[in-house]
């Protein structure tokens, strides 16, 4: 039986599609190709899972009721990774509907596809915009998440409740995620390190907000994709019946919750210096406030998650940097600056 990947043209989901297949697994893929971003760099995405045997690509828009529940009923999957998502904080302050149609209605209807066809396990992405106006660094998932500050956190925070729902009605074991600022080769248009290096090579400034006092836990994609597996093959259990009701194992369901990142933050001045390091060439800095919905630092305690699969995430970020610049100059073609 298949795993069923969403978002295989996307960022995350392409890697995750990628590592399930080399090892062997059918993986079906489902996509709807929005046009948010380059669908020409998703297409690209996509001839690299082509190319392998055992994938099968589907265009579904998981917001389509009817489409998504007949590829759960054609295709029957064992194990879902749920990636497909509406992302950014930022477009979320202009384009509200496209967060709920879906980050709500689709995330709905693939917890009732694992419903029809009793999936084993669903591991589904959320994020750490989640914490909100929270201030407690290292953000763990034993702090609180009631004061979300975007649609897009408010979006997956919902999603995580409706996930629990689904367990404890429907025995359903699922996992979510909170990542936390993955980066690397491949990586989607709206991100800092892509936003910086087309700018950087462009001769333009980039825009830095709250003056550059910003910290964020970068993670490299391959260590992002090394704990969503991991996850994946450990299905959840309900925690003892005595065990206090936490998020990262609730007595009431098998179901369970954990941040995934570096657990290392990173000055973005620094982010920045190693991007220019690795370009050969200086950024123009336009020094802007910082932005509505955003926050000055994030930093992941990754102990439950370590605790739970043996997750340790090994990529430095002068390393991961690096090799995100290595793609980017061959990917689009550019000479290295003298």
């Amino acid at each position: 039986m298949p795993v069923l990947v969403t978002g295989t043209a996307g960022f995350i989901g392409n890697f995750v599609a990628l590592n399930l297949l080399s090892r062997g697994e059918a993986v079906v893929g489902i996509d709807n190709l929005s046009p948010y971003y380059d669908v020409t760099l998703k297409e690209r995405r996509l001839d690299r899972l082509r190319a392998l045997p055992g994938f099968t690509d589907l265009r579904v828009d998981l917001a389509d009721r009817e489409a998504t529940a007949g590829a759960f009923a054609a295709h029957r999957p064992d194990r879902v990774v749920h990636l497909a998502a509406q992302a950014g904080v930022r477009y979320s302050l202009d384009h509200p509907h496209a967060y709920v149609d879906s980050n709500i209605s689709g995330f709905l209807n693939v917890l009732e596809g694992c419903r029809a066809v009793g999936s084993r396990h669903l591991v589904y992405a959320s994020t750490s915009s989640v914490y909100g106006i929270n201030r407690d660094l290292p953000f763990s998932e034993h702090h609180p998440v009631d004061h979300p500050i975007s649609l897009y956190a408010a979006t997956k925070r919902a999603n995580e409740l409706m996930a629990h729902c689904y367990s404890h009605l429907f025995d359903i074991p699922a996992t979510g995620l909170r990542f936390f600022t993955v980066y690397g080769p491949w990586g989607r248009p709206d991100m800092a390190l892509f936003k910086f290096a087309r700018a950087i090579l462009a001769g333009e400034p980039i825009d830095v907000f709250n003056e550059g006092r910003m910290q964020r836990d970068f993670t490299y994609v391959d260590d992002i994709v090394d704990g969503i597996v991991r996850c994946l093959d450990a299905i959840p259990v309900p925690a003892a019946d005595d065990a206090a009701l936490t998020p990262a194992a609730s007595p009431a369901a098998p179901f369970r919750l954990f941040n995934i990142g570096n657990n290392q933050p990173i000055e973005l001045m620094r982010y920045i210096e190693l991007l220019e390091q690795a370009l050969g060439r200086k950024a123009d800095l336009n020094l802007l406030p910082m932005q509505p919905g955003d926050v000055a630092a994030t930093c992941a305690d990754t102990r439950e998650l370590g605790n739970a699969v043996g997750y340790r995430p090994s990529t430095p970020v002068e390393v991961g940097v690096g090799r995100f610049v290595e793609w980017y100059l061959d990917f689009y073609g550019h000479g290295r600056a003298a």
